[in-house]
């Protein structure tokens, strides 16, 4: 029972960053498929509660509750746009109409305001429910997967170009530990966090870090010698393209497939083909880029299970979906309360894996709010006194009576 049980996380057996990232695709490729707010309210619920298993008390692990946000934010928005603009969906079932503003002739096809319905709320609701839980996945990955270690595995051939990714990956959770920490820091001196003027006041010495940090960033780079390149011959650098584009589009073409309900049969050869050429293609551009790596992250048993549970999740959807379409994708027109399908939800249960295989992260000591009582009682204390040593008192002399002076 003890080899089962996940131990406390360290250096020398830290999961793996792509681990997290496999998993995170997986269960926002399961996102993808559906517009059932109970499935995607489960996707959700898996990924927060992994994060919440497993997240360390490091800054880019707080940008979980951020990527929560701009979620609702994109509901909020979609929901905002189909009230404004309005939507094809059509429907029966009018719940208020707003003023409508005439346009040109050119602008056929577009209308503001006008009626509103209640089919085309809920289908603009599913629609921004499946882009928040995309987002809320890639908010877990970026919660759990250190970016510093994550640029350190990337191939030769794609250091450069992971530096600025994993650079502006970092600035939002940065960006949000800097805000946390100043509206902290008024609050505790009493003054308001909200408000234009607040808002001003917080933005400058946030934008101020942000160049700070990135001077630092491009000095240690500097200091690494970040931008060497060894020569290669031509016909190599050429191959090194050819594949390396091919792939990667290869990839994209593959991704697409599996995502859309019609590329089902195309998109997993191409996804393959794409992996394969660019790999080789890492491979050989590889050679061009002199660096080293200091005690590298290794694929262990746990980080094989993380990954293998977003790709099962991802996979096991996509084949229980197809047979139940109805239920991953609920009528709007007319109006069907959805219904949770019960093998696509299992099949999302398999991503709560990583809660138990994960390392667990180091607990803080928690600090006592009661105040500290000493063990030994406290001593009276006694007045000061002189030092210089108290001088006898002398005995008064006997008064002589005064002779009177004849």
């Amino acid at each position: 029972m003890n080899r089962l049980r996940a131990p406390e996380a360290s250096r020398s057996n830290a999961l793996h960053p792509g681990a997290w990232w496999l998993w995170a695709l997986g269960l926002a490729v399961a996102a993808s498929r559906t517009t059932n707010p109970l499935l995607l309210g489960l996707v959700v619920g898996v990924a927060g509660f992994v994060v919440a298993a497993r997240r360390t008390d490091a800054p880019w692990a707080r940008s979980y509750g951020a990527f929560v946000k701009l979620g609702l934010f994109v509901v909020g928005l979609r929901i905002a746009f189909s009230l404004v603009l309005g939507s094809p969906i059509p429907g029966s079932a009018v719940l208020f109409t707003l003023p409508e503003v005439p346009l040109p002739d050119w602008a056929q096809g577009v209308r503001i305001g006008g009626r509103v319905t209640a089919e085309q709320l809920v289908f603009a609701l599913y629609d921004g429910l499946k882009l928040a839980a995309l987002l809320i996945c890639v908010g877990a990955a970026n919660a759990l997967a250190n970016p510093a270690r994550l640029l350190k595995s990337l191939p030769g051939a794609l250091y450069e170009a992971g530096v600025a990714v994993v650079v502006a990956m970092t600035f939002a959770p940065n960006l949000v530990a800097d805000v946390v920490r100043l509206r902290t820091a008024r609050r505790l001196r009493g003054r308001p966090t909200g408000g234009v003027r607040a808002l001003v006041q917080i933005g400058l010495p946030v934008l101020e870090g942000a160049l700070e940090r990135s001077v630092a960033v491009a000095a240690s780079m500097d200091a690494r010698g970040y931008g060497r390149t060894a020569q290669v011959p031509p016909a190599v650098r050429r191959t090194t393209n050819v594949l390396t584009l091919g792939g990667l589009l290869g990839v994209c073409a593959g991704s697409y497939g599996l995502l859309a309900a019609q590329g089902a049969g195309y998109g997993l050869p191409l996804l393959v083909a794409g992996l394969g050429a660019a790999v080789g293609g890492l491979r050989l551009g590889g050679r061009r880029t002199l660096r080293t790596r200091y005690r590298p992250d290794r694929w262990g048993a746990r980080a094989w299970l993380v990954a293998g549970s977003g790709i099962a999740v991802a996979v096991l959807v996509v084949r229980t979906g197809s047979a139940v379409p109805e239920a991953m994708h609920p009528g709007v027109v007319p109006l069907e309360a959805p219904r949770l399908p019960v093998w696509p939800a299992v099949s999302v249960l398999v991503g709560l894996l990583p809660a138990v295989v994960a390392p667990v992260p180091p607990r803080q000591p928690r600090r006592s709010t009661e105040p500290r009582q000493s063990a030994e009682p406290r001593q009276s204390v006694e007045p000061r006194q002189s030092r210089e040593p108290k001088r006898p008192k002398q005995a008064k002399k006997p008064k002589q009576a005064k002779e009177s002076v004849r």
